[in-house]
């Protein structure tokens, strides 16, 4: 996610709704969030905010960057 630009899109689900960024259009951002990474995916609909109009990126989960899986023990 590129700061000091331009906010083009928007997140939409997930722990991120609602916040604007500049996309760079990327088919999909990867976020790290308390060891997690979280899913947003690119979508060709918009969503209106104060006025303007913004690329939505769809939440699509998270995964263990550990490679282990929910309610499973990691090494």
């Amino acid at each position: 996610m590129s700061t000091g630009t331009e906010q083009d899109a928007i997140f939409v689900g997930g722990p991120r709704d609602g916040t604007l960024f500049h996309s760079n259009q990327a088919a999909l951002v990867e976020l790290e969030i308390d060891g997690m990474i979280h899913r947003y995916i690119r979508t060709t609909q918009h969503r209106d905010r104060d006025g303007r109009s913004y690329l939505v990126y769809n939440y699509d989960g998270e995964v263990d960057p550990t490679g282990a899986q929910s309610g499973a023990e990691t090494r």
